[in-house]
């Protein structure tokens, strides 16, 4: 079917061009190739696809492809292959064609190949230097196959090659992606000459005049270079060959832009830039050892500079001792016989091959900066790949990258380390809108702040006036920047709650009246730190503020140390104290408090620190001001208050029933991470006609969920009953009481 419908092109006055451009395509490739590849076919999918499309300046849209491919082929040197996937990508553009379909007619790399064609086509490009990098980088990305960011770079050299048809408008945008995203590219894959000319055009239009002027000043000294090199050669000819030294000459001159950049560095006219052309000596010896090939390229420098004076501040000795990457050569400015300056580049075969092709590429030992995260190795096993184009390799590189590239809805691109979650994502944009962030809205779905992100997403940072971070959130992040702003934070909010819990502290202190007993605010903080095993003055404060230490304890502290400090105070005698100090377990007898609302002209209260529950074994705990404290005797306080306050300890126990009342028990859970576990967890109080889920806090570790719930429950025998129905859930590991 599409053979017969570019037949009925070929009836088209405009379609003997279109067929002379494929024709000339496929004539760079075998037979097999062909077949293999199915060119053809690609191009009558393309053809119909971009039917009736045309260029900025009236040519068919197709011509664009075909002239991609052609320069892929013909300039780079890729294969039938290359050019299919070219003329595939351009057709998939207007009519998006299905993956498994493309798979299954050209096979998986090809269908590959389109696929990261396409999402670098849908890239929104930024054109600032500081994003330049990352995009770069991201293009290398989704490029998993080497061809993928040739074909991209033959694009844009096309592009560039037609850019006067395009409006003046689009001359400056395209001028600047070029300089900035593909010419550092192809730079770093060794496409030297694709470079320079993409470096070239980009000048020709930013700068036209300057473009013009530095063509014209290099047409008119073409001749004079080309004698100039033919007479500084000549003299030393003989004099090598009586050495016996085979040897060749490159003779290059900068390309416009090299010398425009000189030009800006140096702040120098185009005449001041002294290496418009250099001179390269390439000693053709074979490699017995490193010694004689640094013997070798110093006696050829001493041939040369006896016969040209030398300009010993411009010598170049990486000979004797080779640059860090690698690169080994001799480099000389020498004065001819008219006054100018001619630099001299010494070397030999292999030094030469290291330098062109090796690990020491010429767009290493120029210092460009090294990629992190494996790029730099990649593309050197993509040059490598590139170099074996013709023999339709297997080009698939892997590629294991430690960044990904995360959009933002207006387009702009963020680079964060791969694991990097929504909270990394908005804390690298504002610290501000981290620290309010309580979710994302990623590619259209709304996700949670732990949502691990991938390269290509587009993220909506979804903010709430009220949200602030809290201990768990370091569990979510990956990215030192948003660890140590949700650090801070938290350090910052625990200031705020320790100068609450201080003030509290200094009005009780007057209140009490013991301040200057214990020496002060100060002398009162060191006491209790000490007294609690407390790490911090800081740590006090925010216990008192979150009602964590009671007040009443800290009295009792205060108040017995004062008694203890002063010189004045009465002793009782220890046979006495002893006397009136209750026994420490709860007995039978008459005199226990019973906790119900009979108690009367006794003020109590429930302790926060153990939570009694109607049931559990209680005592209570006379405090001064406060009333009666009930803990359990299981109560982690327990030992301490029995230990250092048993006078004040006193019996307790609880009324016969207790139906109308509801107690706050405290559960600890560890679960799998699995969807509906809080419902599963929630159904279980409800099975236990356990009243309310007052609160459930769960977070991520380690792959499980573990935190705390907390329940209103009747007494004791409904708690049991809730935690055999939790532990009884499938997937929740444990679930024990807890004090607090």
């Amino acid at each position: 079917m599409l053979s017969l419908f570019v037949q009925h092109l070929a009836c088209q006055p405009m379609i003997w061009s279109i067929e002379q451009k494929y024709t000339t395509l496929s004539a760079l490739f075998s037979p097999q190739e062909l077949e293999k590849s199915k060119l053809r076919s690609a191009f009558e999918q393309a053809a119909q696809a971009l039917d009736g499309r045309v260029r900025e300046n009236g040519d068919p849209f197709i011509f664009h492809a075909l002239d991609v491919a052609q320069i892929a082929a013909a300039e780079v040197g890729l294969g039938a292959q290359a050019a299919a996937a070219v003329l595939l990508h351009e057709a998939d553009c207007v009519h998006p064609i299905d993956a498994a379909n493309l798979q299954g007619a050209f096979g998986r790399e090809l269908a590959s190949m389109v696929g990261s064609l396409g999402k670098i086509a849908r890239l929104n490009l930024k054109t600032t230097a500081l994003q330049a990098e990352a995009f770069r980088k991201l293009i290398v990305s989704y490029s998993t196959n080497p061809q993928v960011i040739v074909i991209k770079l033959a694009d844009r050299l096309e592009v560039m090659r037609s850019l006067a048809f395009f409006p003046k408008s689009k001359h400056a945008k395209k001028s600047a992606e070029t300089l900035l995203l593909f010419a550092p590219l192809a730079h770093k894959l060794g496409l030297y000459k694709l470079k320079s000319e993409l470096e070239d055009l980009s000048l020709r239009y930013t700068d036209p005049a300057m473009y013009r002027s530095i063509n014209t000043k290099l047409k008119l000294g073409e001749k004079s270079r080309g004698m100039l090199v033919e007479d500084f050669i000549a003299p030393l000819r003989s004099e090598l060959q009586e050495k016996n030294y085979r040897f060749d000459l490159k003779y290059r001159t900068k390309s416009a832009y090299s010398i425009w950049s000189k030009m800006q560095k140096q702040g120098v006219p185009f005449e001041g830039v002294y290496d418009v052309f250099a001179i390269r000596v390439i000693l053709d010896m074979p490699f017995e050892s490193r010694a004689n090939e640094v013997a070798a390229c110093w006696d050829v420098y001493s041939t040369i500079t006896s016969r040209y004076e030398p300009d010993l501040k411009r010598l170049r000795d990486w000979i004797t001792t080779p640059r860090e990457s690698g690169y080994e050569s001799l480099h000389v400015t020498v004065k001819v016989a008219n006054g100018q300056s001619v630099e001299v580049q010494i070397r030999t075969r292999r030094m030469d091959d290291n330098a062109e092709h090796g690990m020491a590429a010429h767009w290493r030992y120029k210092g460009v900066q090294q990629d992190a995260g494996g790029v730099e190795s990649w593309l050197a096993h993509m040059r490598a790949s590139l170099e074996t184009a013709g023999s339709e390799a297997d080009y698939e590189a892997t590629f294991t990258p430690s960044e990904i590239f995360v959009f933002t809805p207006t387009g702009d691109l963020r680079q964060l380390k791969v694991g990097a979650t929504v909270l990394d994502f908005a804390f690298d944009i504002h610290s501000n809108l981290g620290c309010r962030c309580t979710g994302a809205i990623r590619n259209g779905k709304h996700v949670p702040i732990r949502e691990v992100l991938q390269t290509g997403d587009v993220v909506e940072v979804l903010t709430a006036k009220n949200q602030t971070p809290t201990l768990d959130w370091l569990e979510y992040v990956t990215t030192a920047k948003a660890k140590n702003r949700i650090r801070q934070k938290l350090h910052e909010d625990e200031a705020k709650v320790a100068a609450t819990g201080r003030e509290a502290l200094e009005r009780k202190l007057k209140s009490w009246k013991l301040g200057a007993a214990v020496g002060g605010s100060a002398g009162a903080e060191a006491l209790l730190v000490k007294h609690f095993k407390l790490k911090s003055a800081t740590e006090l404060f925010v216990k008192l503020a979150l009602e964590e230490l009671d007040f009443a304890l800290v009295h009792d502290a205060l108040q017995r140390y004062a008694a203890e400090a002063s010189p004045a105070a009465e002793k009782e005698p220890a046979a006495k104290r002893a006397a009136q100090k209750p026994s420490a377990k709860p007995s039978a007898s008459s005199d226990y408090i019973t906790v119900d609302e009979q108690l009367g002209s006794v003020e109590y209260k429930l302790g926060k620190c153990c939570n009694p529950i109607y049931g559990d074994d209680i005592f209570g705990f006379v405090t001064v001001g406060s009333g009666v404290t009930i803990h359990r005797a299981s109560c982690p306080n327990a030992e301490r208050l029995l230990n250092l306050y048993a006078y004040r300890v006193i019996p307790a126990r609880w009324r016969q029933q207790a139906d109308s009342d509801s107690f706050q028990a405290v559960i600890k859970i560890s679960a799998n991470n699995e969807i509906g576990m809080q419902q599963k967890l929630s159904d279980a109080v409800d099975f236990c006609a356990a009243g309310a889920i007052r609160s459930l806090q769960l977070s991520l570790n380690r792959g499980m969920f573990e935190g705390q719930m907390r329940v209103f429950v009747k007494n004791v025998k409904q708690l049991d009953a809730l935690l055999y129905h939790l532990r009884s859930t499938k997937g929740v590991h444990k679930a024990v009481r807890v004090g607090c």
